[in-house]
């Protein structure tokens, strides 16, 4: 997923938006849990003791921790499997239809509308590749 262009994003949503990435930036970091949730600890103060300030200063300190995010971003950051960047992301499994052909009868009787539908669509399409190709060489079916 795309991220929100910051321009249009309220000054709340980047600020959280930033607290995350920082979080995740601590998490790279930081394989021990507890000296990751001390780290994470302190950069919690650091956000709720600016947390009231007026929004010039709070854009500025945006800014800043903006700046400072990037400086200290971990040269390997942890990325989740499904997330931009990780090993399976938009990765889509799509069995080939095929495979319902080698279901077992009793898990094709649990769906017989559609395994009736299936297999008359399979005749049709038969039919039009005949019709669009011509029937196949008996020779070429492995048929002798």
């Amino acid at each position: 997923m795309a991220q929100v262009p910051l321009a249009i994003a309220s000054h709340k949503r980047q600020v959280c938006s930033l607290y995350k990435r920082a979080l995740r930036n601590l998490e790279a970091w930081y394989d021990r849990r507890h000296d990751y949730r001390y780290r994470a600890v302190q950069m919690r103060a650091r956000f709720d003791e600016n947390r009231c300030k007026d929004l010039g200063e709070g854009i500025r300190l945006l800014v800043c921790g903006q700046k400072e995010l990037f400086e200290t971003k971990h040269f390997q950051p942890k990325t989740f499997a499904n997330s931009a960047g990780g090993c399976a992301f938009e990765r889509e499994v799509i069995p080939p239809d095929w495979l319902l052909d080698y279901w077992h009868p009793l898990e094709k009787a649990q769906f017989p509308e559609y395994f009736a539908k299936r297999e008359q669509r399979k005749q049709q399409y038969v039919v039009w590749w005949q019709k669009q190709y011509g029937k196949p060489d008996p020779k070429d079916l492995g048929h002798h």
